[in-house]
């Protein structure tokens, strides 16, 4: 009996030990600053529609979730060298970005906007010719931004890690205004009436997870994300953070393809 029950034991040690070198934990980078994506509440904590996201994906393949704290352009780099196995932070699937990185399908539509001070008067983009305008470093606000400076003849770009420090120079008037992504504006303005979303900038965007070039990753995540979409699941998490049920046509609840090159 004794050495049947050492034996038994023997067994269920090496089983805990295979199951957990088998939990494999999932590197997640994140820009943390990110209102509503991903940000630090009153406890430290990451909390954000993304981070939510990414904390159901990581259960349902049976992986622990790292979040991992990166400006948003080293992201870029992160995922490419493996210090990292996915990155998130209201990124824009684009042509060119799929060339070096792979994304699964977006999880959300989005725009860019410019935001100001009420104090200032400025009422559309076309205010801000000869003025200073502030961007995320690296964003697809700072791509549009820079591709239209002449046409909307802003005067300076000041690139910025995050909303936060961005807004808190609007705010000091060090920079007139700010484009970045529409959703995080509005949510980030919505209690604060010295702030106004004055313009849309019409850029349709998608957002997605983005990983190294063809990670095996990339299409276990997909497949999550499908999931999520059909047993309304994206769209609890959209409703937490938005207030409102996603559109169904758009792509927090609708099924889609992976981004291709």
């Amino acid at each position: 009996m004794r050495i049947a029950w050492k034996l038994l034991t023997a067994v269920a040690a090496v089983l805990v030990s295979a199951s957990m070198a088998g939990a494999q934990t999932m590197k997640v980078g994140a820009n943390i600053g990110n209102v509503p994506w991903e940000f630090q509440n009153e406890k430290g904590e990451f909390v954000g529609f993304e981070i939510d996201l990414m904390n159901e994906v990581g259960k349902r393949l049976g992986q622990k979730v790292e979040i991992v704290n990166i400006p948003f352009q080293g992201l870029f780099a992160a995922v490419q060298s493996g210090q990292i196995d996915a990155a998130v932070s209201s990124i824009t699937i684009t042509a060119k970005r799929l060339q070096s990185v792979s994304f699964a399908q977006p999880y959300y539509d989005s725009d860019q906007s410019l935001t100001v001070t009420k104090a200032s008067g400025i009422k559309d983009l076309a205010g801000m010719a000869g003025k200073t305008v502030g961007v995320d470093t690296g964003s697809t606000g700072d791509m549009w931004t820079t591709q239209n400076q002449a046409t909307t003849k802003i005067k300076e770009i000041r690139r910025y890690e995050g909303l936060n420090p961005a807004m808190l120079d609007l705010a000091a008037g060090r920079i007139d205004g700010y484009i970045s992504d529409i959703p995080a504006l509005l949510y980030y303005v919505k209690d604060k009436p010295q702030f106004a979303v004055i313009e849309r900038i019409k850029t349709t965007e998608q957002y997605s997870v983005m990983f190294a070039k063809d990670a095996p990753l990339a299409t276990k995540v997909n497949g999550v994300i499908t999931e999520m979409k059909k047993d309304g699941t994206l769209a609890k998490i959209h409703k937490t953070w938005f207030g409102t049920d996603p559109d169904p046509a758009l792509a927090t609840a609708k099924v889609l393809d992976m981004p291709k090159p």
